[in-house]
């Protein structure tokens, strides 16, 4: 019974040193993108993917493998569950009925928009809903968690990655000139918010645009956003409805796939949690950190398995229809800020 006892860590153990080197190098190429981030300037996951790339020598590494693996697909689900304690419903009473329906409209249409421009370019279908979902609701981190519902091919880790590497570069660009139309406009405080956390895909840079301006447009610009991560929930609750039984199929030994994985029940429990006022604010901010590396580490870990190769295969249509995806949400936005002016007037 006692030797029992004590060999039952044994395994444990054993599966946690295969995973360390692969995941050590992961949490260095993450260090290094934050600390180039934080006192460089410029976006924190681009620049994670961009050193992971340089490490690609070191995926067919047999120690390393399993390690880069588990960051890849399991400490997405880690990051994204604890998104949800950012939510806070009432929010949305902040922003209007005018405000929640333009924002909801500006994530159903993208994903719409990006589906049928995917077909238009002869893309597949993945790519159009991984590109219209990270671009409509919050970037990358909106990418990884609906690459986490789909079913687990390398068909669809390519796409991850590319749209990730897209969004990340539309998203630092939209960053610096979106200020620039915002002055050229003159948009009113709660104009410019509306249109930058409308249409800008990452958080981060939702912020420094609306920074760019003052703080004031940095705060309602990150109010908006806020809700478009909120939409994050039902989207990929839907899309995990959708893909269950292909999910399930690809899953190698796995017969029994939840219908709704734990991560998103997690999700809901801490968006609701927060809502209602249990979640200390520490606990928030310690969350959202937490989150923050998961994800950081999980696009060092996709990097590091990405082909430049493979990518280049991939030719200009994906960066045509990011592109196009971009500009429509930004549209429409603008769109909805003109209409609220004529309408208001």
């Amino acid at each position: 019974m006692n030797s029992h006892t004590l060999s039952a860590p044994a395994p444990f153990l054993t599966g946690l040193r295969k995973q360390l080197p692969g995941f050590m190098l992961c949490a260095v190429i993450a260090v290094a993108a934050t600390f180039v981030s934080e006192h460089y300037g410029g976006p924190q996951f681009l620049y994670a993917l961009l050193i992971g790339i340089a490490f690609h020598f070191l995926s067919d590494n047999d120690k390393c493998i399993p390690g880069i693996e588990t960051s890849a697909k399991k400490l997405v689900r880690v990051g994204v569950a604890l998104l949800g304690a950012r939510i806070v419903a009432s929010d949305v009473s902040d922003l209007g009925l005018a405000g929640v329906g333009a924002l909801i409209g500006a994530v159903g249409l993208t994903i719409g928009f990006g589906l049928l421009m995917a077909r238009m370019l002869g893309l597949p279908t993945m790519l159009g809903l991984l590109s219209g979902g990270g671009t409509g609701i919050c970037g990358i981190s909106a990418t990884m968690a609906i690459s986490s519902t789909l079913p687990a091919t390398h068909e669809n880790e390519r796409y991850t990655l590319l749209t990730a590497i897209g969004i990340a570069i539309f998203s630092t660009v939209a960053m610096v000139l979106y200020p620039l139309i915002v002055k050229t406009t003159g948009m009113s405080t709660a104009e410019a918010g509306l249109f930058l956390g409308g249409s800008i895909h990452d958080v981060a840079q939702v912020v420094g645009a609306g920074l760019i301006i003052s703080p004031d447009v940095g705060d309602a610009a990150t109010l908006a956003k806020m809700f478009r991560v909120a939409m994050l929930m039902p989207v990929v609750v839907i899309l995990a409805l959708t893909f269950h039984a292909e999910r399930k199929k690809s899953e190698s030994g796995g017969s029994k796939t939840p219908i709704l994985p734990l991560f998103l029940v997690v999700f809901a429990a801490l968006a609701a949690a927060n809502s209602m006022g249990l979640l200390p604010k520490q606990l928030v901010a310690i969350s959202s950190e937490v989150s923050r590396w998961c994800l950081v580490i999980s696009i060092s870990a996709l990097g590091v398995k990405t082909s430049l190769e493979k990518l280049a295969e991939l030719g200009w249509k994906p960066i045509a229809l990011m592109s196009s995806e971009a500009m429509f949400v930004a549209g429409y936005m603008l769109l909805v800020v003109y209409l609220s002016r004529a309408f208001g007037a």
